[in-house]
Order: structure tokens, then sequence, then C-alpha cells
């Protein structure tokens, strides 16, 4: 890639980054008093999140079977209401034991 290319595509991809951060603050200028808004824009952050990580926990392993056995488990530490950090740990070994065992059928 041409030094020059690479400058571009930075400042555009600045740019654009730098109008998304930005619009909000000049097309909303006063307080949003609209209960349906300001309940959309509470779960906004939260459905993204949902639909980024989604994915990329059943394509992570390469293995269907152990991604599905790991989210299955972090769910049911989820509802017992658990750590963050427990959830993880649990459904990391969960995904590596299944993982496991299904190499070595």
């Amino acid at each position: 890639m041409i030094i020059r290319d690479f400058f571009i595509y930075l400042f555009i991809m600045a740019g654009v980054t730098y109008l998304i951060r930005v619009l909000p603050f000049v097309i909303f200028k006063g307080k949003i008093t609209n209960t349906f808004i300001k309940s959309f824009l509470y779960y906004v952050p939260y459905a993204v999140l949902g639909a980024m990580t989604f994915p990329a926990i059943l394509f992570s392993t390469g293995n269907y079977i152990s991604s599905i056995a790991g989210l299955i488990v972090a769910c049911i530490m989820a509802f017992k209401e658990k750590s963050l950090l427990i959830v993880a740990i649990f459904a990391c070994v969960t995904a590596l034991a299944i993982n496991l065992i299904c190499m070595v059928i």
C-alpha cells in the first residue's frame, strides 16, 4: 500500500468517526423528553453489543457443538446471577473441554 493512500484512508476514517460522534450533539441541542426516544437510546448499546457478540460466540471455536455448549453454560451461570468473570471462565472451560472431547472422538 502506498503511504499516500494510507493517509487518505486514515483521514477519511477519522472524519467519519468524528462525524458520528459529533452529529448527535449538533442535532439534539436540548434535553430529550420523549420517553420513546429515551428508551430507544437506552437500549441501543445493548442491542448492538448483542448483535456483534452473538455471531462471534458461535464461530469462535470452529466447532458449533463446543460453542453452543459454552453459550448454554454462560446463560445458565448468568441466570444464577454469577459475576461476569465466573460466567466467562465457566463458558471458556466448557467450550475447551467439549472441543477437546470432539477432537478425541
